[in-house]
């Protein structure tokens, strides 16, 4: 799975028009994007892909936040895609992300941070298996 990973645009991007411009800078960035789809989260879905979080403080409000209108989960596809993806977007908080990065640009907050992105290539099979099916993934 090494050239692929799970991206997700979420409610605040979403909500601000964003999500066109974002995948738009992953493609001049070089990533193909082979799934794709707008989807309104419920909160046992948003409970059961962020269950590794359960006992984190911040749990409850990430629920809320990712329940909160939809979001758009798509597979990106790039050599090293994992590490690829986690260097563009940037670091979780945008006030401390690169320059350029997708979290500097477009990210209000370490929440509401524009994008996720799978940490791992095991989590990003994992994740990628929760929002698609194989026959939803189209490589090009």
């Amino acid at each position: 799975m090494g050239n692929y990973t799970l991206g997700i645009i979420k409610p605040d991007a979403v909500r601000k028009n964003y999500t066109g411009k974002i995948i738009d800078r992953f493609l001049q960035g070089g990533f193909k994007i082979v799934a794709a789809r707008l989807e309104h989260l419920s909160r046992e879905q948003a409970e059961k892909f962020y269950a590794v979080h359960k006992e984190r403080p911040f749990f409850n409000d990430l629920i809320e936040f990712m329940t909160s209108g939809p979001c758009m989960p798509f597979v990106a596809e790039h050599k090293n895609a994992v590490e690829s993806y986690r260097k563009f977007i940037g670091a979780t908080n945008p006030t401390e992300a690169a320059e350029g990065t997708i979290r500097r640009d477009f990210a209000e907050s370490i929440q509401n941070n524009a994008v996720h992105g799978s940490d791992s290539d095991e989590n990003a099979e994992k994740e990628i298996a929760f929002f698609f099916t194989v026959s939803q993934i189209h490589t090009i």
